[in-house]
Protein backbone atom coordinates (compact mmCIF):
# COMPACT_ATOMS: atom_id res chain seq x y z
CA UNK A 1 0.00 0.00 0.00
CA UNK A 2 1.08 3.69 -0.60
CA UNK A 3 1.65 5.61 2.49
CA UNK A 4 1.38 9.26 3.34
CA UNK A 5 4.87 9.75 2.58
CA UNK A 6 4.57 9.02 -0.78
CA UNK A 7 1.42 11.43 -1.19
CA UNK A 8 3.49 14.25 0.47
CA UNK A 9 6.37 14.09 -1.89
CA UNK A 10 3.84 14.29 -4.88
CA UNK A 11 2.63 17.40 -3.30
CA UNK A 12 -0.55 18.33 -1.31
CA UNK A 13 -0.84 22.09 -1.42
CA UNK A 14 -4.38 23.14 -2.35
CA UNK A 15 -5.91 19.74 -2.11
CA UNK A 16 -8.59 18.46 -0.18
CA UNK A 17 -7.64 15.16 1.75
CA UNK A 18 -10.33 13.01 3.72
CA UNK A 19 -8.89 11.81 6.91
CA UNK A 20 -10.69 8.57 7.96
CA UNK A 21 -9.30 8.66 11.55
CA UNK A 22 -11.03 6.81 14.69
CA UNK A 23 -11.72 9.38 17.41
CA UNK A 24 -14.14 6.67 18.80
CA UNK A 25 -13.12 8.64 22.43
CA UNK A 26 -15.00 7.60 25.64
CA UNK A 27 -17.05 10.45 26.53
CA UNK A 28 -18.37 11.23 30.03
CA UNK A 29 -20.90 13.49 29.13
CA UNK A 30 -19.07 15.82 26.76
CA UNK A 31 -15.88 14.92 28.61
CA UNK A 32 -13.28 13.25 27.22
CA UNK A 33 -11.85 10.54 29.85
CA UNK A 34 -8.89 8.80 27.33
CA UNK A 35 -8.01 11.21 24.41
CA UNK A 36 -5.22 8.45 23.00
CA UNK A 37 -6.93 8.06 19.80
CA UNK A 38 -7.15 11.38 19.12
CA UNK A 39 -3.24 11.99 19.66
CA UNK A 40 -2.85 8.92 17.66
CA UNK A 41 -3.37 10.38 14.64
CA UNK A 42 -2.39 14.08 14.83
CA UNK A 43 0.94 12.95 13.07
CA UNK A 44 -0.91 12.42 9.77
CA UNK A 45 -3.35 15.46 10.09
CA UNK A 46 -0.42 17.61 11.30
CA UNK A 47 1.42 16.61 8.18
CA UNK A 48 -0.93 17.00 5.53
CA UNK A 49 -1.80 20.69 7.31
CA UNK A 50 1.54 21.90 7.11
CA UNK A 51 2.28 20.31 4.15
CA UNK A 52 -0.84 23.15 2.60
CA UNK A 53 -3.39 20.43 2.30
CA UNK A 54 -7.05 21.17 2.81
CA UNK A 55 -7.58 18.64 5.93
CA UNK A 56 -11.66 17.17 6.15
CA UNK A 57 -11.03 14.48 8.71
CA UNK A 58 -14.10 11.86 9.84
CA UNK A 59 -15.03 9.23 12.04
CA UNK A 60 -17.21 7.27 14.03
CA UNK A 61 -17.82 7.52 17.54
CA UNK A 62 -20.04 5.20 19.68
CA UNK A 63 -23.35 3.22 18.09
CA UNK A 64 -25.79 5.85 17.27
CA UNK A 65 -28.76 4.25 15.15
CA UNK A 66 -28.14 5.96 11.61
CA UNK A 67 -29.62 9.02 12.76
CA UNK A 68 -28.21 11.99 14.49
CA UNK A 69 -27.92 11.53 18.31
CA UNK A 70 -26.17 14.63 20.35
CA UNK A 71 -25.10 11.91 22.78
CA UNK A 72 -22.58 11.05 19.90
CA UNK A 73 -21.71 14.16 18.59
CA UNK A 74 -17.91 14.56 17.47
CA UNK A 75 -17.86 18.11 18.68
CA UNK A 76 -16.00 16.93 21.71
CA UNK A 77 -13.47 15.10 19.60
CA UNK A 78 -13.12 17.93 17.34
CA UNK A 79 -12.20 20.33 20.17
CA UNK A 80 -9.43 18.30 21.64
CA UNK A 81 -7.93 17.59 17.69
CA UNK A 82 -7.33 21.54 17.74
CA UNK A 83 -6.09 21.59 21.00
CA UNK A 84 -3.44 18.79 20.60
CA UNK A 85 -2.61 20.95 16.55
CA UNK A 86 -2.27 23.93 18.47
CA UNK A 87 -4.95 25.52 15.49
CA UNK A 88 -7.72 26.16 15.21
CA UNK A 89 -10.20 22.99 13.65
CA UNK A 90 -13.84 23.65 12.05
CA UNK A 91 -16.03 21.49 12.90
CA UNK A 92 -19.19 20.35 10.29
CA UNK A 93 -22.71 19.70 12.45
CA UNK A 94 -23.37 17.36 9.59
CA UNK A 95 -21.36 14.66 7.47
CA UNK A 96 -22.37 15.10 3.91
CA UNK A 97 -24.96 17.87 3.90
CA UNK A 98 -24.70 21.48 3.62
CA UNK A 99 -22.55 22.20 6.95
CA UNK A 100 -19.78 19.64 5.49
CA UNK A 101 -20.07 21.13 2.36
CA UNK A 102 -19.85 24.71 2.93
CA UNK A 103 -17.20 23.25 6.29
CA UNK A 104 -15.25 22.17 3.95
CA UNK A 105 -15.79 25.00 0.70
CA UNK A 106 -14.19 27.36 3.37
CA UNK A 107 -11.03 25.76 4.30
CA UNK A 108 -7.74 27.60 3.32
CA UNK A 109 -4.33 25.46 2.45
CA UNK A 110 -3.29 24.43 5.79
CA UNK A 111 -6.98 24.48 7.58
CA UNK A 112 -8.24 21.32 9.19
CA UNK A 113 -12.22 20.53 9.87
CA UNK A 114 -14.08 17.16 11.09
CA UNK A 115 -17.54 16.76 10.08
CA UNK A 116 -19.98 14.88 12.38
CA UNK A 117 -20.48 11.25 13.16
CA UNK A 118 -20.18 9.06 10.02
CA UNK A 119 -22.39 6.69 11.80
CA UNK A 120 -25.35 9.42 11.90
CA UNK A 121 -25.92 8.33 8.13
CA UNK A 122 -27.17 4.83 7.90
CA UNK A 123 -25.36 4.28 4.46
CA UNK A 124 -22.27 4.39 6.81
CA UNK A 125 -22.74 1.05 8.04
CA UNK A 126 -25.31 -0.60 5.80
CA UNK A 127 -24.96 -4.27 4.67
CA UNK A 128 -26.07 -3.10 1.05
CA UNK A 129 -23.63 -2.91 -1.30
CA UNK A 130 -25.71 0.08 -3.32
CA UNK A 131 -26.14 1.97 -0.04
CA UNK A 132 -22.83 2.15 1.24
CA UNK A 133 -21.24 3.23 -2.19
CA UNK A 134 -24.01 5.71 -2.32
CA UNK A 135 -22.79 7.22 0.56
CA UNK A 136 -19.08 6.92 -0.13
CA UNK A 137 -20.06 8.71 -3.47
CA UNK A 138 -21.07 11.64 -1.13
CA UNK A 139 -18.47 11.39 0.88
CA UNK A 140 -15.59 11.25 -2.08
CA UNK A 141 -17.10 14.82 -2.95
CA UNK A 142 -15.75 16.19 -0.43
CA UNK A 143 -12.27 15.58 -1.41
CA UNK A 144 -9.41 14.57 -3.78
CA UNK A 145 -7.43 12.41 -1.98
CA UNK A 146 -8.53 9.74 1.06
CA UNK A 147 -6.21 9.00 3.87
CA UNK A 148 -6.80 5.77 5.79
CA UNK A 149 -5.39 5.94 9.48
CA UNK A 150 -8.46 4.86 11.75
CA UNK A 151 -7.09 1.42 12.28
CA UNK A 152 -9.46 0.93 15.34
CA UNK A 153 -12.47 0.65 12.02
CA UNK A 154 -10.33 -1.47 9.49
CA UNK A 155 -12.15 -4.47 10.26
CA UNK A 156 -15.21 -3.12 9.41
CA UNK A 157 -16.63 -3.57 5.80
CA UNK A 158 -18.33 0.44 6.04
CA UNK A 159 -18.67 3.40 3.50
CA UNK A 160 -15.61 5.38 4.95
CA UNK A 161 -13.35 2.49 5.26
CA UNK A 162 -14.02 0.17 2.59
CA UNK A 163 -15.71 2.07 -0.64
CA UNK A 164 -14.65 5.10 -0.13
CA UNK A 165 -11.21 4.50 -1.09
CA UNK A 166 -11.91 2.87 -4.51
CA UNK A 167 -13.54 6.16 -5.72
CA UNK A 168 -10.45 8.31 -4.85
CA UNK A 169 -6.26 7.98 -5.02
CA UNK A 170 -5.74 6.37 -1.41
CA UNK A 171 -2.95 6.13 0.78
CA UNK A 172 -2.34 4.69 4.75
CA UNK A 173 -1.88 7.47 7.03
CA UNK A 174 1.10 7.33 9.87
CA UNK A 175 -0.92 5.47 12.55
CA UNK A 176 -2.18 1.98 10.00
CA UNK A 177 1.56 2.27 8.29
CA UNK A 178 2.62 1.73 11.79
CA UNK A 179 0.23 -0.68 13.24
CA UNK A 180 1.01 -3.03 10.16
CA UNK A 181 4.33 -3.05 10.79
CA UNK A 182 3.88 -3.83 14.65
CA UNK A 183 1.06 -6.51 13.75
CA UNK A 184 3.67 -8.29 11.19
CA UNK A 185 6.46 -8.90 14.25
CA UNK A 186 3.83 -10.45 15.56
CA UNK A 187 3.08 -12.96 12.51
CA UNK A 188 5.74 -12.96 10.35
CA UNK A 189 9.25 -11.99 12.01
CA UNK A 190 8.58 -13.37 15.52
CA UNK A 191 11.50 -13.54 18.11
CA UNK A 192 11.34 -16.34 20.63
CA UNK A 193 9.95 -16.86 23.15
CA UNK A 194 6.43 -15.42 22.25
CA UNK A 195 4.13 -15.17 24.54
CA UNK A 196 0.63 -13.66 24.70
CA UNK A 197 -1.72 -12.59 27.42
CA UNK A 198 -5.62 -12.42 27.43
CA UNK A 199 -7.94 -11.54 29.24
CA UNK A 200 -11.04 -9.48 29.55
CA UNK A 201 -14.69 -10.83 29.97
CA UNK A 202 -15.75 -13.13 27.66
CA UNK A 203 -13.91 -15.99 25.94
CA UNK A 204 -16.30 -16.13 23.30
CA UNK A 205 -14.32 -12.68 21.84
CA UNK A 206 -10.65 -14.63 22.25
CA UNK A 207 -11.33 -17.76 20.33
CA UNK A 208 -10.83 -17.49 17.32
CA UNK A 209 -7.13 -15.75 18.05
CA UNK A 210 -6.65 -18.38 20.98
CA UNK A 211 -7.43 -20.76 17.85
CA UNK A 212 -4.84 -19.08 15.55
CA UNK A 213 -1.91 -18.59 18.04
CA UNK A 214 -2.04 -22.52 19.55
CA UNK A 215 -0.17 -22.57 16.27
CA UNK A 216 2.19 -19.80 16.75
CA UNK A 217 2.65 -18.66 20.33
CA UNK A 218 5.07 -20.37 22.96
CA UNK A 219 2.53 -19.48 25.91
CA UNK A 220 -0.58 -18.41 26.20
CA UNK A 221 -1.69 -16.88 29.63
CA UNK A 222 -5.13 -16.31 30.77
CA UNK A 223 -6.79 -14.05 32.92
CA UNK A 224 -10.00 -11.94 33.50
CA UNK A 225 -13.98 -12.76 33.10
CA UNK A 226 -12.69 -15.37 30.45
CA UNK A 227 -10.55 -17.28 33.05
CA UNK A 228 -13.29 -18.29 34.87
CA UNK A 229 -14.94 -20.59 31.69
CA UNK A 230 -11.03 -22.67 31.42
CA UNK A 231 -11.29 -23.23 35.06
CA UNK A 232 -14.89 -24.47 34.60
CA UNK A 233 -13.76 -26.61 31.79
CA UNK A 234 -10.88 -28.07 34.30
CA UNK A 235 -13.75 -29.20 36.53
CA UNK A 236 -13.51 -26.46 39.13
CA UNK A 237 -15.90 -24.70 40.99
CA UNK A 238 -16.48 -21.09 39.68
CA UNK A 239 -18.90 -19.78 42.15
CA UNK A 240 -20.77 -16.85 40.71
CA UNK A 241 -18.07 -15.66 38.10
CA UNK A 242 -18.63 -15.17 34.68
CA UNK A 243 -19.52 -17.88 32.80
CA UNK A 244 -20.05 -18.77 29.08
CA UNK A 245 -21.03 -22.61 29.63
CA UNK A 246 -21.63 -22.56 26.15
CA UNK A 247 -18.33 -22.55 24.99
CA UNK A 248 -16.46 -24.94 27.54
CA UNK A 249 -16.81 -27.70 24.49
CA UNK A 250 -13.95 -25.41 23.04
CA UNK A 251 -12.06 -24.71 25.72
CA UNK A 252 -11.43 -28.15 26.55
CA UNK A 253 -10.04 -28.77 22.70
CA UNK A 254 -7.97 -25.79 23.00
CA UNK A 255 -6.35 -27.19 26.41
CA UNK A 256 -6.07 -30.57 25.04
CA UNK A 257 -4.40 -29.01 22.10
CA UNK A 258 -2.48 -26.90 23.78
CA UNK A 259 -0.77 -30.24 25.59
CA UNK A 260 -0.25 -31.38 22.30
CA UNK A 261 1.62 -28.73 20.71
CA UNK A 262 3.89 -27.79 23.38
CA UNK A 263 1.96 -24.69 24.38
CA UNK A 264 1.80 -23.42 27.09
CA UNK A 265 -1.49 -22.72 28.14
CA UNK A 266 -1.47 -21.22 31.98
CA UNK A 267 -4.43 -20.36 33.94
CA UNK A 268 -4.67 -18.58 37.65
CA UNK A 269 -3.23 -20.28 40.19
CA UNK A 270 -5.37 -18.33 42.75
CA UNK A 271 -8.30 -15.23 42.29
CA UNK A 272 -9.41 -12.41 44.33
CA UNK A 273 -12.99 -12.74 45.06
CA UNK A 274 -16.21 -11.17 46.19
CA UNK A 275 -19.79 -12.18 47.20
CA UNK A 276 -21.04 -9.12 44.37
CA UNK A 277 -19.69 -6.93 41.69
CA UNK A 278 -18.51 -3.77 43.02
CA UNK A 279 -19.98 -0.28 42.79
CA UNK A 280 -18.10 1.11 40.16
CA UNK A 281 -19.92 4.85 41.00
CA UNK A 282 -18.95 5.30 44.60
CA UNK A 283 -15.32 2.66 44.06
CA UNK A 284 -16.29 1.62 47.55
CA UNK A 285 -14.12 -1.25 49.18
CA UNK A 286 -15.20 -4.16 48.37
CA UNK A 287 -14.03 -6.76 50.41
CA UNK A 288 -12.22 -9.09 48.27
CA UNK A 289 -10.93 -12.28 49.55
CA UNK A 290 -7.92 -14.24 48.10
CA UNK A 291 -8.76 -17.78 47.00
CA UNK A 292 -6.93 -20.67 45.55
CA UNK A 293 -8.47 -21.15 41.87
CA UNK A 294 -9.69 -24.69 42.35
CA UNK A 295 -11.19 -24.01 45.81
CA UNK A 296 -13.37 -20.75 44.92
CA UNK A 297 -16.43 -21.03 47.27
CA UNK A 298 -20.10 -21.01 45.73
CA UNK A 299 -22.12 -17.66 46.11
CA UNK A 300 -18.45 -15.99 45.16
CA UNK A 301 -16.92 -14.61 42.00
CA UNK A 302 -13.55 -14.01 40.98
CA UNK A 303 -12.87 -10.62 40.00
CA UNK A 304 -9.04 -10.34 39.35
CA UNK A 305 -6.25 -12.89 39.37
CA UNK A 306 -4.47 -13.27 42.92
CA UNK A 307 -0.89 -12.61 43.81
CA UNK A 308 0.57 -16.32 43.44
CA UNK A 309 -0.94 -15.51 39.82
CA UNK A 310 0.41 -11.90 39.27
CA UNK A 311 4.08 -12.98 40.50
CA UNK A 312 3.55 -16.67 38.03
CA UNK A 313 2.49 -14.58 35.43
CA UNK A 314 5.52 -11.74 35.66
CA UNK A 315 7.51 -15.14 35.52
CA UNK A 316 6.51 -16.30 32.57
CA UNK A 317 6.81 -12.67 31.11
CA UNK A 318 10.46 -12.25 32.05
CA UNK A 319 12.47 -14.03 29.40
CA UNK A 320 10.06 -12.95 26.53
CA UNK A 321 11.36 -11.37 22.96
CA UNK A 322 7.89 -10.70 22.01
CA UNK A 323 4.98 -10.13 23.92
CA UNK A 324 1.35 -9.22 23.05
CA UNK A 325 -1.28 -8.28 25.75
CA UNK A 326 -4.86 -8.30 25.20
CA UNK A 327 -7.80 -7.67 28.12
CA UNK A 328 -7.55 -6.56 31.67
CA UNK A 329 -6.78 -9.46 34.14
CA UNK A 330 -9.66 -7.88 36.73
CA UNK A 331 -11.77 -5.40 36.89
CA UNK A 332 -8.85 -2.98 36.88
CA UNK A 333 -11.49 0.39 37.18
CA UNK A 334 -11.99 -0.34 40.55
CA UNK A 335 -9.07 0.26 42.86
CA UNK A 336 -9.61 -3.44 44.57
CA UNK A 337 -9.37 -5.09 41.57
CA UNK A 338 -6.81 -3.45 39.49
CA UNK A 339 -3.06 -4.87 40.96
CA UNK A 340 -3.66 -8.27 38.97
CA UNK A 341 -3.79 -5.79 35.80
CA UNK A 342 -0.79 -3.45 36.92
CA UNK A 343 1.15 -6.86 37.53
CA UNK A 344 0.90 -7.73 33.82
CA UNK A 345 1.79 -4.31 32.27
CA UNK A 346 4.05 -4.04 34.85
CA UNK A 347 6.12 -6.91 33.59
CA UNK A 348 5.28 -6.22 29.91
CA UNK A 349 7.53 -3.00 31.09
CA UNK A 350 10.36 -5.06 32.71
CA UNK A 351 10.48 -7.56 29.77
CA UNK A 352 13.15 -7.00 27.43
CA UNK A 353 11.34 -8.00 24.65
CA UNK A 354 9.38 -6.11 22.08
CA UNK A 355 6.08 -5.58 23.99
CA UNK A 356 2.89 -4.58 22.54
CA UNK A 357 -0.34 -3.72 24.14
CA UNK A 358 -3.56 -4.78 22.23
CA UNK A 359 -5.63 -1.97 22.25
CA UNK A 360 -9.11 -1.97 23.47
CA UNK A 361 -9.54 -2.19 27.32
CA UNK A 362 -5.94 -2.72 28.03
CA UNK A 363 -4.57 0.54 26.11
CA UNK A 364 -7.36 2.25 29.03
CA UNK A 365 -5.99 0.44 31.31
CA UNK A 366 -2.26 1.12 30.84
CA UNK A 367 -3.57 5.36 30.96
CA UNK A 368 -6.01 4.89 33.46
CA UNK A 369 -3.87 3.28 36.05
CA UNK A 370 -0.70 5.85 35.39
CA UNK A 371 1.45 3.65 33.67
CA UNK A 372 4.30 5.84 30.62
CA UNK A 373 3.14 4.92 27.32
CA UNK A 374 6.15 5.28 26.25
CA UNK A 375 7.46 2.24 28.19
CA UNK A 376 5.92 -0.09 25.79
CA UNK A 377 6.84 -1.34 23.10
CA UNK A 378 3.79 -0.13 21.42
CA UNK A 379 0.40 0.48 22.21
CA UNK A 380 -2.00 -0.36 19.32
CA UNK A 381 -5.47 2.30 18.81
CA UNK A 382 -7.62 -1.02 17.50
CA UNK A 383 -8.33 -4.19 19.73
CA UNK A 384 -10.91 -5.81 17.62
CA UNK A 385 -8.86 -5.27 14.44
CA UNK A 386 -5.29 -6.26 16.17
CA UNK A 387 -7.00 -9.54 17.11
CA UNK A 388 -8.80 -10.09 13.77
CA UNK A 389 -5.41 -10.06 11.90
CA UNK A 390 -3.90 -12.01 14.37
CA UNK A 391 -6.78 -14.53 13.75
CA UNK A 392 -5.67 -14.26 9.64
CA UNK A 393 -8.66 -12.42 9.17
CA UNK A 394 -8.46 -10.21 5.99
CA UNK A 395 -9.54 -6.95 7.02
CA UNK A 396 -12.05 -4.81 4.64
CA UNK A 397 -9.93 -1.32 5.17
CA UNK A 398 -6.35 -2.43 4.87
CA UNK A 399 -7.38 -4.77 1.46
CA UNK A 400 -8.74 -0.70 0.45
CA UNK A 401 -5.57 0.36 0.84
CA UNK A 402 -3.50 -2.31 -1.07
CA UNK A 403 -3.15 -0.71 -5.07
Amino acid sequence: MKTIDELLSEGVAGKRVFVRADLNVPLDGTTITDDGRIRAVVPTVKALAEAGARVVVASHLGRPKGAPDPAFSLAPAAARLGELLGADVAFATDTVGESAGATVAGLADGQVAVVENLRFNAGETSKDDAERGEFADRLAALADVYVGDGFGAVHRKHASVFDLPARLPHYAGYLIATEVGVLRKLTDDVKRPYVVALGGAKVSDKLAVIDELLGKADRILIGGGMAYTFLKAQGHEIGTSLLQEDQIPAVREYLERAEKNGVELVLPVDTLVAAEFPDMRTKAPGHPATVAADAMPAGQMGLDIGPQTRKLYASKLADAATVFWNGPMGVFEHPDYAEGTKAVAQALIDSPGFTVVGGGDSAAAVRTLGFDEQAFGHISTGGGASLEYLEGKTLPGLAALED
